[in-house]
């Protein structure tokens, strides 16, 4: 006896107007956002093109910035690698001290809180998030300068036979580690927040398992909730190392811009490409701004590597998982 197989259905989905109304909605404001972004690449590009054109790849390893003169003896050379390299270390280091404390806050707030207390450190830490960086890096400099200095003769002495943690001025009041610290502190709440809620969406059933075999709730983290977030936290952090990138008032406060490439982050002196544009732009001739214009757009590609990477990482980590 043959059983008759079933013939293929074609599923239809009708939507409501409504429904496509909003689908419009969403969608021209998604179309919108890429074509400003683009129309932003494109107007900095277009701005900085002849700058590409004469100085070549130079402009992006040299390390000297001269404004020439009206009548062309003095020739313009304009370059940002050390810029380039200020603006990764900081960061980097904004990084390093940001993330551990915004996941062990992000644990503290979902697991061993109080409720009470819960509640309102969680307002606060939003609220915290969405405060400019403007407030945030003048608060930052008034606080973690003194800070950061006496952190910075700690390093210096214990591991001062490192090259990165050598002093040889002596001074640490204006290093790339005190604007990385001001920084930390401008990317822990956003980095936070974000940790904090995609560990709040951990299933309850698998920490609920883990107790049922006689887990502690440390081994519940450990193994159930660490892993189930590491894609939240890796887009919490690279959001905040987006905001790092571009900071400019904080390092502008703390940093002596010094076109010399430099990995000594307890040295009184670095930069960032945020802060060159802010200082040089009040007073740039027009070939000087051109070139700022032409930083302003290598800056622009960099932060959208790196968010193209962030995209990335949480992509093959939520598969992973």
């Amino acid at each position: 006896m043959s059983i008759a197989v079933p013939e293929k259905r074609e599923m239809h989905v009708i939507y409501s107007k409504a429904d496509r109304v909003f689908r419009g909605i969403v969608t021209a404001g998604a179309l919108t956002s890429l074509v400003i972004l683009g129309l932003i690449g494109a107007f900095l590009f277009a701005r900085g093109a002849q700058v590409f054109s004469e100085t070549g790849l130079k402009f992006i390893t040299g390390s000297n910035w001269t404004a020439g003169s009206e009548d062309g003896v003095i020739p313009n050379d304009f370059s940002i690698g050390p810029m380039l390299v200020g603006t990764i270390v900081v960061s980097l280091i904004a990084l390093i001290i940001a993330v551990p404390m915004s996941i062990g806050g992000a644990l503290f707030l979902e697991f061993y809180a109080p409720q009470r207390i819960k509640r309102f450190l969680v307002a606060l830490l939003d609220l915290a998030a969405a405060i400019p960086s403007l407030i945030f890096g003048l608060w930052g400099v008034q606080i973690f300068t003194s800070f950061g200095e006496r952190w910075s003769y700690f390093l210096s002495d214990r591991l001062g036979f490192i090259p990165i943690f050598e002093s040889l001025s002596g001074i640490f009041g204006r290093s790339p580690f005190v604007a990385g610290c001001v920084l930390a502190s401008l990317v822990m709440p956003i980095t936070t927040s974000v940790a904090r809620e995609v560990y709040s969406r951990t299933p309850r059933e698998l920490i609920d398992t883990c107790y049922a075999l006689g887990g502690s709730k440390w081994g519940a983290i450990r193994t159930v909730v660490l892993p189930f977030g590491r894609s939240g936290v890796v887009g919490g952090a690279m959001l905040g190392l987006g905001r790092a990138l571009g900071e400019t008032v904080a390092v502008y406060l703390v940093l002596n811009l010094t076109f010399r490439y430099s990995f000594k982050i307890l040295e009184s002196e670095g930069g960032n490409v945020a802060s060159l544009i802010a200082t040089k732009f009040g007073e740039a001739t027009e070939a000087e701004l051109k070139a700022l214009v032409a930083a302003g757009f290598v800056l622009f590609l960099l932060t959208l590597v790196v968010n193209m990477i962030a995209s990335s990482i949480v992509t093959r980590t939520t598969r992973s998982v």
